[in-house]
């Protein structure tokens, strides 16, 4: 798969597919696309794959994108302020943030992962459900603001500001801890608790959550006036 992103803040992929090259995308994500591409709309999975869908936070339905010849090119743009990241899922499963995945070669597997352990679900800032890649060949997901990654190796851990762990490989471990010391916990700013990852493996931080961006912006959302 022949890629290239374009942009900075609110970013696009273009991509150049072969003949009969197909993919699929989070729908409303195209952004353009040549004579040379077919465009279909489909339930990929059937009704079970819908929900698993709908479950971690994307469409029921996706498009899927075909090259009638070669060089047909595809772009898919980025839905909020942040960075899209191109991942090789033959090298391992990747585990993502609700929303994040935005297209994908034919030859990923989209599915839903589940939370197992309570606390993290309740805690660690990303719901009890999140959406697992894996499979043979390149996937794109969007990341909220800027991405750090950064390669755990074996043991080594890492705490971050809950909602900012924006995916991470399958071999990482995902838990929650809780803020030590009273005054960390009520006046450090960063809540009751931390998300903890694990190695090895690698882990994508992201820098703008979009769920603290929205709780930005609301104190500046006019008021209904009580009368």
């Amino acid at each position: 798969m022949n890629y290239e992103i374009l942009g900075s803040v609110m970013p696009m992929v273009e991509i150049k597919l072969k003949q009969e090259e197909r993919l699929y995308a989070q729908a409303g994500a195209m952004q353009w696309m040549d004579q040379n591409i077919k465009m279909d709309t489909e339930m990929k999975g059937g009704v079970f794959g819908a929900l698993k869908r709908s479950f971690s936070g994307e469409e029921m339905f996706v498009q899927y994108f075909t090259g009638l010849q070669d060089n047909g090119i595809v772009a898919f743009g980025h839905t909020y302020p942040g960075n899209i990241i191109p991942i090789d899922v033959s090298q391992g499963t990747i585990i993502c943030q609700r929303r994040a995945f935005l297209c994908a070669f034919d030859s990923v597997n989209y599915d839903v992962y589940i939370q197992r352990k309570l606390g993290a679900g309740f805690f660690g800032g990303e719901g009890f459900i999140m959406q697992k890649l894996s499979g043979q060949g390149m996937a794109f997901i969007e990341i909220d603001g800027e991405c750090i990654e950064k390669e755990l190796g074996p043991g080594e851990k890492i705490s971050v500001e809950t909602g900012s762990v924006g995916a991470f490989e399958e071999g990482v471990e995902f838990n929650i801890e809780r803020v030590k010391g009273i005054k960390n916990m009520f006046l450090g700013g960063e809540g009751l608790f931390l998300t903890t990852l694990t190695g090895p493996g690698k882990v994508w931080i992201q820098t703008m959550p979009i769920q603290s961006m929205t709780g930005e912006l609301y104190q500046y959302f006019p008021k209904k006036s009580s009368k």
